[in-house]
C-alpha cells in the first residue's frame, strides 16, 4: 500500500445520487438561506478543512449535481451507477489519492472532529478501514469511513461494473486480511436518527439547521436533544423501516 500521509489534507468523497425512491431529488431540498441540502454538505465539509469531491453517477439523473460543483468550483467525479465501491476507487484513481473519508450528502450535521479522529487513526494504525460509530451507523450519522483506495479495490476485484454495492461494508468484511477497527462512541447520547431519507427526517434537521445554523457543533446537536429529548420522536419511528431497507439492499 502507498503512503497517503504525505500531506496533511483529508479527503472527503461526497456521495450523491438524485434517484432516491424515498424521497426523491433530496439533495435539492432547500436548507439554509439561499442553500440547498448538498451545497450545504459542501460548504461544511470546507469549513471542517475537508478537501470536498463530490462523487456522483454517469446517469442522466445526476447532471444537475455536476452543474452544483462546477458552480461551487469542487472537484466531481461521474462514475458507476449502482457499484458504489468501483466509483470510489475509480474517483481515487482519477485524483491519485490513495485514502479518503466517506461523507454522504443524506447526513448534513456530520462531525469534523470525529472524521479527523478516524483519518488519523487509518493512518497510525495502517488499517485498511475505520469504520463509524455505532451510533452513527444506528442513524445518528456523525461520521462515515475512512477507507484506503487499496481496500475497495480489492473489495470491487470480482465484481461488475455495475454490481449494485449500496451497503458497501457487506462487501469490505469479506476481503481477506482486512485490516477494520470501529470507531468508539465518546458520548453518551440518546438514539438519533440525523440522517436523510423521509419528509419526517426534513424537518427535523431543517429545525436544527435554522437553530444553530450550518456549523452547528455535534456538542450542540446533543445537548439540544438531551433538554428536549421528545425532539427525536418526531422521526425515530423511521429507523425500524430504514434498517429493513438495508438488510433488503444487503440480501
Amino acid at each position: 500500500m502507498k503512503n497517503f500521509t504525505k500531506r496533511n489534507v483529508i479527503t472527503g468523497f461526497i456521495s450523491v445520487r438524485t434517484s432516491s425512491s424515498r424521497l426523491p431529488g433530496k439533495c435539492f431540498l432547500p436548507f439554509g438561506d439561499n442553500e440547498n441540502v448538498l451545497t450545504h454538505v459542501v460548504k461544511r465539509t470546507k469549513f471542517f478543512g475537508i478537501e470536498p469531491i463530490i462523487c456522483t453517477s454517469t446517469d442522466q439523473s445526476d447532471d444537475e449535481i455536476e452543474n452544483i460543483a462546477n458552480k461551487m468550483k469542487v472537484k466531481i467525479f461521474r462514475g458507476s451507477l449502482h457499484n458504489k465501491l468501483k466509483r470510489w476507487g475509480d474517483c481515487a484513481d482519477k485524483f491519485n489519492i490513495e485514502a479518503f473519508h466517506t461523507i454522504d450528502a443524506d447526513d448534513p450535521f456530520f462531525d469534523g472532529k470525529l472524521i479527523e479522529k478516524s483519518m488519523q487513526m487509518l493512518k497510525d494504525k495502517n488499517l485498511d478501514c475505520v469504520c463509524p460509530t455505532e451510533s452513527s451507523s444506528n442513524g445518528a450519522a456523525s461520521v462515515g469511513y475512512s477507507l484506503t483506495k487499496y481496500v475497495v479495490k480489492e473489495a470491487i476485484k470480482n465484481l461488475s461494473d455495475d454490481h449494485d454495492t449500496e451497503m458497501m461494508w457487506h462487501f469490505l468484511e469479506k476481503v481477506k486480511g482486512i485490516k477494520m477497527v470501529t470507531l468508539n462512541d465518546e458520548l453518551n447520547i440518546q438514539p438519533l436518527r440525523l440522517t436523510l431519507d423521509y419528509e419526517e427526517d426534513y424537518w427535523l434537521l431543517s429545525f436544527i439547521q435554522r437553530l444553530y445554523g450550518a456549523y452547528a457543533t455535534r456538542k450542540e446537536i446533543n445537548d439540544l436533544f438531551s433538554s428536549n429529548p421528545d425532539l427525536a420522536k418526531i422521526n425515530f419511528f423511521r429507523n425500524d423501516e430504514w434498517k429493513k431497507a438495508q438488510i433488503n439492499k444487503k440480501i
